[in-house]
C-alpha cells in the first residue's frame, strides 16, 4: 500500500465518508431509475470540495494536488458506484494541461477546475480500443468524424478530440450531435458524431500528446476498478460469514476460505500495480509501461471478482436486490475502455522491444 501524506489521507477519509454518507449504491439506484445520467447536486459538491480541480495547477484555479490523491478519490467513488463525471472531466483538464496553449487553459482549465464546465474524451471509433489511431479529420478548422463510445457524452460542454493529425478541443453546439447508448452499466454513454465541427489543436503536447492522454485514462480507471474490487471482495466477504447453508455458516467451508484467499492475493496485486501507476504519473517515471502493467491487472482482477462476487452469493447475486450485479455489469464496461488485457500486455512488450 502506498504512503500518504497528511493531506493525502484527509482527503481519502474526506471522500471515503462523502462516499459512504452521501452518495451509497442506493444514490445510484435512484439515478438509475430516474433515467439520470448523474445527480447534478452532488457534482456541485465535488465541485465545492475540490474535487474537480486536484489535476489542475493552482494558476488556473486548481488544488495541483497530484495523481495519487485523485486516484485516492476515484477509488472510494468507484466503491459505491457513484456516477459523476469526475474521471471523464479530469481526463479532459489533464488533456489541456499536457498539450494546450497558455490562451487554451485560460479559457477552459478553470470552469473544468470549478466543475462548472464538463469535459471528456472522444478517442476510440470502433468496438475496440485500438490506441492513438482516429479516421476523424480537420480541415480549414473543422472537425469531421464519428466517435463510437464517448464516457459522460450528454453532460460534457466540451470534448478533447483525437484526429488522424493530433488531439483538438471541440465545444458542444455548432457541429457536434450526440445519440445515446445504452451499454449494461446503465451510465452516461453515446456515439458523438462532428460534422464540420470548429476545432481548435493542441499543439504543446509533442508527438506523444494522445498515447500520453490514453495512458491518464488508463491509470485513472484502474483506480475506480480498484475500489469496485475492494467493495465486492469486502461485501461478499461478510456475506459468507452470515449466510448459513446446511446448518452452517457458508465461511466455515474450507473452500470457500480458499477461494477468499485467492481473492485477496489477487486484490493486493492489483492495488500496487494501480498506485504504481498513480506513483509513474506523479513522478514521471516510465507511464507507459506502468499504465499498461495498473490497467491490464485491473482488468482482470475486477474481471473474476465481480464473477466471484455473484457465484459466491448464489442466485440472489443475479437479483436486483443485491448491489454485487451493478458491479459486474460496470466492470464489463470498464475492461473495454482504453484497451483490454490482449491489447495492454502486447503493448507493454512492444514498449520493452518484445
Amino acid at each position: 500500500m502506498a504512503v500518504l501524506n497528511e493531506e493525502q489521507s484527509m482527503l481519502r477519509d474526506m471522500a471515503r465518508e462523502w462516499a459512504v454518507n452521501e452518495s451509497p449504491v442506493n444514490a445510484w439506484r435512484k439515478v438509475r431509475d430516474a433515467g439520470l445520467d448523474f445527480d447534478a447536486s452532488k457534482w456541485t459538491e465535488m465541485g465545492q470540495m475540490g474535487w474537480t480541480g486536484i489535476i489542475v495547477p493552482e494558476e488556473f484555479g486548481g488544488t495541483d494536488f497530484g495523481w495519487m490523491s485523485l486516484g485516492l478519490v476515484v477509488e472510494e467513488l468507484g466503491k459505491t458506484l457513484t456516477a459523476s463525471p469526475l474521471v471523464a472531466s479530469s481526463l479532459a483538464a489533464s488533456a489541456i494541461a499536457l498539450g494546450g496553449s497558455q490562451a487554451q487553459k485560460e479559457k477552459y482549465l478553470p470552469q473544468l477546475a470549478s466543475g462548472e464546465l464538463i469535459g471528456t474524451l472522444a478517442f476510440d471509433e470502433g468496438p475496440r480500443h485500438r490506441g492513438a489511431v482516429a479516421e476523424a479529420s480537420v480541415s480549414g478548422g473543422k472537425l469531421s468524424g464519428t466517435k463510437s463510445f464517448v464516457h459522460e457524452a450528454n453532460g460534457a460542454g466540451l470534448f478533447v478530440v483525437l484526429a488522424s493529425d493530433g488531439v483538438y478541443l471541440v465545444e458542444k453546439g455548432e457541429g457536434v450531435s450526440v445519440s445515446d447508448r445504452e451499454l449494461v452499466d446503465r451510465r452516461d454513454h453515446a456515439e458523438v458524431t462532428f460534422a464540420s465541427a470548429p476545432a481548435e489543436k493542441l499543439t504543446d503536447g509533442g508527438d506523444n500528446l494522445a498515447e500520453a492522454i490514453l495512458d491518464r485514462a488508463r491509470i485513472l480507471t484502474a483506480a475506480e476498478m480498484l475500489g469496485m474490487a475492494q467493495y465486492v471482495f469486502d461485501t461478499t466477504l461478510a456475506y459468507l460469514k452470515q449466510r448459513v447453508q446446511f446448518n452452517q455458516v457458508l465461511s466455515t467451508f474450507q473452500a470457500l476460505q480458499h477461494r477468499m484467499a485467492g481473492l485477496y492475493t489477487d486484490l493486493e496485486l492489483m492495488r500496487t500495480a494501480v498506485e504504481a501507476g498513480l506513483t509513474a504519473l506523479d513522478t514521471g517515471f516510465k507511464v507507459p509501461e506502468a499504465a499498461c502493467l495498473a490497467k491490464a491487472r485491473a482488468n482482470d482482477v475486477l474481471h473474476l471478482m465481480s464473477r466471484e462476487g455473484v457465484q459466491l452469493h448464489g442466485g440472489v447475486g443475479m437479483t436486483d436486490e443485491y448491489d454485487v450485479g451493478f458491479y459486474l455489469k460496470r466492470a464489463r464496461v470498464l475492461e473495454a475502455s482504453w484497451g483490454g488485457s490482449g491489447f495492454l500486455k502486447d503493448r507493454h512488450a512492444r514498449l520493452n522491444g518484445y
